[in-house]
């Protein structure tokens, strides 16, 4: 018999003595990108393709699916009672929703949104942290990614899945012909050695030394240091990329780049590295910003960028030893 989400959330609630409403979250979340995957799947036959004629907090300009996204999402968390608070990549502040919430949920509703009107892979982003006591304001939500009580993302692809960890090992589950994600997949493993890459070739010429020697040395091949081929992947949506990680290993980075000495990286901690992160880390892979452990990273700010080297464990040492010497 087939396990759904919500038999595989009252199983880990049981055996990992979870808060019971942990699960209400998360399947708040899931119900959420249901309706998120109507959306997308309709596309230009619902008139929601193109731009939205506005911006983000960033700067960067919104999709029409980017605006509907988060308002579902919004919308639906408000709703549930256990979640205290949002903070969203799309807007400027936490959104505030129940007073007597123990959760605090973050994400980006609409990863890789430069994919929408060309019909390839996006998805959306999510982190659990627990609140603590009193009147909720920013500096709950700054927490360390090793504090996320759970986190996944859902992706939007030739079959809508969703990829969850609870800190006990990750699940997949595929969304049926009825709206339920029905478990498809349990602990896929992220094998520490690899021949895959991805990274946006285009920014070469403004990475720092490291990253360029390490590029090269890949781009080398057999007949370099490295001794083995290596192929290139680049799909420009993170969830893509990482899902791919996941499945049968790779090295996904967006490093550093010299054209704007105030930012770190492009990525955001809260919504897209920390999530990740903990995903990789439970499929017995690393990430790192070159320093150090994303999850070790203490945030000063909800929208605050870092660099990301994640996937198999070989390559992010390799990389980040190479950051190390330098």
């Amino acid at each position: 018999m087939s396990v759904v989400l919500s038999d595989y959330l009252h199983q880990q609630t049981t055996t990992h003595r979870l808060p019971e409403n942990l699960a209400a979250v998360v399947s708040a979340i899931a119900e959420a990108c249901v309706h998120i995957s109507q959306q997308v799947r309709l596309g230009a036959l619902n008139g929601v393709l193109g731009s939205a004629g506005s911006g983000n907090v960033q700067g960067e300009e919104q999709k029409k699916l980017d605006v509907i996204a988060n308002r579902i999402l919004i919308d639906a968390l408000s709703q549930c009672a256990a979640v205290a608070g949002l903070a969203s990549e799309e807007e400027d502040n936490f959104v505030a929703a129940n007073q007597n919430g123990a959760y605090l949920v973050l994400f980006d509703p609409l990863d890789g949104s430069s994919n929408i009107d060309v019909n390839i892979s996006i998805g959306t982003i999510f982190s659990v942290l627990a609140k603590s006591e009193g009147v909720l304001n920013t500096a709950d939500f700054l927490q360390a990614g090793s504090k996320q009580v759970a986190a996944g993302y859902v992706l939007y692809g030739p079959q809508t899945l969703l990829v969850l960890t609870l800190n006990h090992g990750i699940a997949v589950f595929t969304l049926n012909q009825e709206g339920v994600f029905v478990n498809t997949q349990i602990n896929p493993a992220v094998p520490p050695q690899t021949r895959e890459f991805a990274i946006n070739m285009s920014n070469q010429r403004h990475w720092e030394a490291p990253v360029q020697t390490y590029i090269a040395e890949l781009l080398a091949g057999k007949n370099g240091v490295r001794g083995k081929d290596y192929n290139m992947r680049w799909v420009a949506s993170m969830v893509a990329e990482v899902h791919r990680i996941l499945m049968r290993g790779g090295v996904f980075m967006y490093p550093k780049d010299a054209r704007d000495p105030n930012k770190p990286g492009k990525l955001r901690l809260m919504y897209e590295a920390n999530p990740m992160s903990l995903l990789i880390k439970q499929a017995g892979g690393l990430a790192t910003d070159a320093h150090q452990n994303i999850l070790d990273i203490v945030p000063q700010g909800l929208h605050q960028r870092v660099s990301v080297i994640l996937g198999s464990a070989e390559e992010v040492e390799y990389v980040t030893a190479k950051h190390a010497a330098t």
